[in-house]
């Protein structure tokens, strides 16, 4: 590992050259490259200097106890080695997380998209519950936030509601784990003899795609034009507005109707469709991967059961990692932090375990 660890601390510091250079911004587009693996490198090399610094102080307590000392300096030598051990060993496994390679869509803006499922009303209400709650979350951390879709019932639950979050680096790093089926265990309002129902919204989370990635042929297209529904004012059922774009190679289809201009529904249906593409595409490269990493953090399928809201209990479990929260008000407000740190942690971990598999 101290090889690896040498070796980029030599690229930090080529990269640090590269970019003091007069010129260095004359290429926008490498220069942007340069200054994103200078920041991504930026993080090891700190912790490494740390780790070597702790080495280095051990050794100097070491060859103090080679000394003549008397029993009080000594008891000191000893504490403070023994303070360093815990540090050295503390530092190494950070290191040991920060060297597993990241993921490349880490720094992507989100789409994020949540349904309805079983239960009816309440479900849709639940998901209307999930929508504020990544909502809010987003306003807590600065992320920019645009509707893509937004199709509620009348009495304001979420039938399909589609959105993006960016504006700053590492939305999709830390809302990826949100994929899957959600689970809420309350007493819905129109319960009269207060039994508790189980209902359930998913929720896809997607990186934005750029257009580099995603190359789609116009003549892979079926797109159709209809009229809006829902509400719009006057402008509801005028014109055929709405756009549905089919990709026949995949099957995958995409309905877009709440811009007035055909035009802007198309721009915002094929945004969709191409980070679903991309999905498709990189799920593939990555299963060979993941077979050999059992520990993994879910499978971000969107029919897997991940979390639970109980309303009765206060509570909220993620069922990958086993951890339960007792502060539901929080954490449906947008405090999600505690659950997505450790989420984060688990992944790298059992990356960490398949890399040294």
């Amino acid at each position: 590992m101290t090889e690896k660890l040498e070796k980029i601390k030599q690229r930090y510091k080529k990269l640090e050259e590269e970019l003091a250079k007069p010129d260095a911004m004359a290429d926008q587009n490498a220069w942007r490259k340069l200054v994103k693996e200078h920041s991504d490198l930026e993080e090891i090399v700190q912790q490494y200097d740390a780790y070597s610094d702790v080495l280095e102080a051990k050794k100097d307590c070491k060859d103090m106890l080679n000394d003549q000392l008397d029993a009080e300096m000594k008891d000191m030598v000893h504490a403070e080695l023994g303070e360093l051990e815990e540090k050295e060993q503390a530092l190494f496994e950070k290191l040991k997380l920060l060297l597993v390679p990241k993921d490349p869509n880490d720094d992507k803006d989100v789409i994020i998209e949540v349904r309805a499922g079983t239960g009816g009303d309440e479900a849709a209400l639940f998901g209307a519950d999930l929508v504020r709650m990544y909502l809010r979350y987003a306003e807590r951390n600065g992320y920019k936030i645009e509707y893509i879709t937004n199709n509620i019932t009348d009495m304001g639950g979420v039938k399909e509601v589609v959105f993006s979050l960016g504006g700053k680096r590492g939305a999709y790093s830390r809302l990826k784990f949100e994929s899957g089926v959600h689970r809420v265990q309350r007493v819905p309002e129109t319960e009269s003899q207060g039994r508790i129902h189980t209902s359930a919204a998913t929720v896809a989370v997607l990186p934005e795609a750029e257009d580099v990635e995603v190359e789609i042929k116009e003549s892979d297209l079926r797109v159709d034009t209809y009229r809006s529904s829902g509400a719009g004012g006057q402008h509801v059922n005028k014109t055929d507005s709405a756009i549905r774009i089919t990709h026949l190679p995949t099957g995958l289809v995409v309905a877009c109707q709440d811009e007035r201009s055909q035009h802007k529904n198309r721009d915002q249906a094929m945004r969709i469709l191409k980070s679903r593409l991309l999905e498709i595409y990189q799920t593939q490269q990555d299963d060979e991967l993941a077979k050999t990493r059992k520990g993994q953090v879910g499978s971000g399928d969107r029919s897997e059961r991940i979390r639970t809201y109980n309303f009765p209990q206060g509570r909220v479990t993620d069922h990958r990692i086993g951890l339960t929260l007792y502060k539901l008000e929080q954490y449906l407000d947008g405090d999600m932090d505690e659950m997505i740190d450790a989420l984060t942690l688990a992944d790298r971990t059992a990356k960490l375990s398949g890399e040294v598999e």
